[in-house]
Order: C-alpha cells, then structure tokens, then sequence
C-alpha cells in the first residue's frame, strides 16, 4: 500500500522506495523527470534480516536491532527530503519468519516506516517493471532473475510492448543467506568443490517445476539479472578496484565468462574471497552460493550474454508511484 506523506506547499515532490530483503536495506528516493525520475538520495545497508532464520524460523534479536538501525536511517532521509508519497516493501525474511508481523508492527512504532510483506509474484513483477528497460532488444520471450538473500524470483516475459508482459513466473526458495545457511561450510578444495556442487543440485531441483514449462524461444536467448550476486560478479569480471555502478549497470557479459568467474570464486577460500576487490570480507560468506544459483539459471535458460541491472524493486515502486500503476 502506498503511504502518503504531507509535503510543504510549493516543494519538489519527492516520492521514495523502500526494499527490505534478507540481506539487505535498500532506500531511494527521486523526483519526477520526463517520463521516468531522478534520484535525488539512497542508501543501501547489508542487515542480514534473515540471519539464522532457516533453522530458528524467527527474525533473531540481533537482526531486528540492525535492521531497525538501518530504518532509523531510512526515516530520517524520508523526513529530511519532504517526501510526499512512499512505499514500503518486505519480502522473503518476513514472508517466512514466524514472528515477521511482529516485527512490522515494531518497526512502525519506532521509525514511523509502515512496511507492506509482499508476495513473491508481486515480488517478481516490481523487480521486472524496475530494469526490463535493460533488456537486450528481441522478439523472442526474455527471462528476468532476482537472485534476493531468501529466495530466487524467474520471470519469462514478452517485451515487444510498451511494458513488459509476464508469461510465466517461479519463485524458488534459495537466495544467498538461506542457500548458504542451508548448505554449510567447506575448508579444503575438495570439499568447497562438492559443496558446491551439492549447493547447485538444490537449486536445480527448486527450479524443476519451471524448467519444465519451458520451451525452446525462436531467436536468440535474453537473459537479465538484478541482483547483488550478478553486479558483484560482474565487477569481478571487469576487475574493478571498487564498485561503480554507472560501469556495472546495463552491462552486458558473455555467459562462459560469468560461468568462470563463478567457478573461479567458489574455488576460494574464505580468506582468499575476501581479499577480492567488490566482494570484501562483507560478502565472502554469501557470494558462493549467489555463484551456484547464477551457474543453474545460465544452465537453466543458456543464454550467450547475460544483461547486468543495478536496478529493480525500488525503481518497479517508483515508476508505479510516478507513473500510475502498470504491469
């Protein structure tokens, strides 16, 4: 639900977006601008909401006092830019945790921020409508991925039209926090191989369901992702010292090149992972199974390129606060 909030008469009309997943706290906020807008402030902060929730299946004391941190944050830009419309969103942590409404309700008493759970198929539309504008040009259907902490998002649409139309959809239940927790850990070669592997079969079986309502597209194959997995990869790819997204968003990458890439990260250790520039000692824990879940869609939907966003639900929430509600 979108939360109206009172602006000063006469002041730029700011409208904002708010992503909670089970990694991370993600807040934009534009103005409009032609026929899309521009940013006028962010804020991103990995909170690992979902920290323990796979074998505990509760929001843990420790995650619920960083996130709010975080929201705390996220209220006082709210605030501070006079916004006049906002929403915002939680996904798979809140879906799943037993005491997610809890939270939600806690969460608004202490920051003001009034936090909507979404499904994953609204999920997967918000994601689509926020970076399809990033899909290589084609006739044939495209899929969209979301790789999220808690949960992976498929999305097979048709983008011959003006917004894209959505063919089908799946949501399966590995992101990078519950796939690694899942999972567990390695220390030599041999095992951090054959857990891999094993992390890729999980995977593989999630997307069964989908894999089999797939058919052949004439042309050639689209592929987009939206996700911190596939922006970190791909600034490993380019060998970028540090993070820049007007490099990493809309680039496009040959897919044996991000397949060795993945390939080459999950044969690190963790010390070495986290050596690695754009993958830090922040996600060295998390990126192997973002790696796995990459490799099984590349097998999934064998694409020759893979288009990179730096985009997706907050600017879904954007383009439907500014622009009326569409897809």
């Amino acid at each position: 639900m979108e939360r109206p909030i009172r602006g000063r008469p006469g002041e730029a009309r700011h409208y904002a977006a708010l992503d909670l997943g089970t990694n991370n706290c993600r807040l934009l906020i534009a103005r409009p601008q032609g026929s899309g807008f521009a940013v006028v402030d962010a804020f991103s902060r990995i909170v690992r909401l979902g920290e323990g929730l796979a074998t505990s299946g509760k929001l843990s004391d420790a995650a619920i006092e960083r996130t709010i941190a975080a929201l705390r944050i996220c209220a006082e830009k709210l605030k501070r830019r006079h916004v006049i419309l906002a929403r915002s969103v939680a996904t798979e942590a809140c879906r799943q945790a037993s005491n997610g409404a809890e939270f939600i309700e806690r969460v608004y008493r202490e920051t003001g921020i009034a936090l909507d759970i979404i499904t994953a198929e609204e999920e997967a539309r918000l994601a689509v409508l926020g970076c399809h504008a990033l899909l290589e040009p084609g006739d044939g259907p495209a899929l969209v991925f979301d790789i999220g902490g808690g949960s992976t998002e498929l999305v097979l649409v048709d983008s011959r039209g003006e917004a894209p139309r959505i063919l089908d959809w799946h949501s399966a239940p590995w992101g990078v926090v519950s796939l690694t927790e899942a999972s567990g850990s390695a220390a030599t070669a041999e095992e951090r191989a054959a857990l891999y592997a094993r992390m890729r079969a999980r995977v593989a079986e999630s997307f069964a369901p989908f894999a089999r309502r797939l058919r052949t597209p004439r042309g050639t194959r689209r592929l987009l992702g939206t996700s911190g997995t596939v922006t970190t990869l791909a600034s490993v790819h380019l060998g970028l010292a540090a993070y820049d997204r007007s490099v990493v968003d809309g680039l496009i990458v040959p897919a044996p090149a991000m397949r060795e890439v993945s390939q080459r990260i999950a044969g690190m250790s963790m010390a070495e992972r986290s050596q690695v520039p754009c993958i830090g000692s922040e996600r060295a824990d998390l990126v192997v199974a973002g790696c796995a879940i990459l490799e099984t869609i590349l097998d999934l939907w064998p694409a020759e390129r893979l288009g990179i966003a730096d985009r997706g639900i907050r600017e879904g929430i954007l383009r439907r606060l500014i622009n009326g509600r569409i897809l």
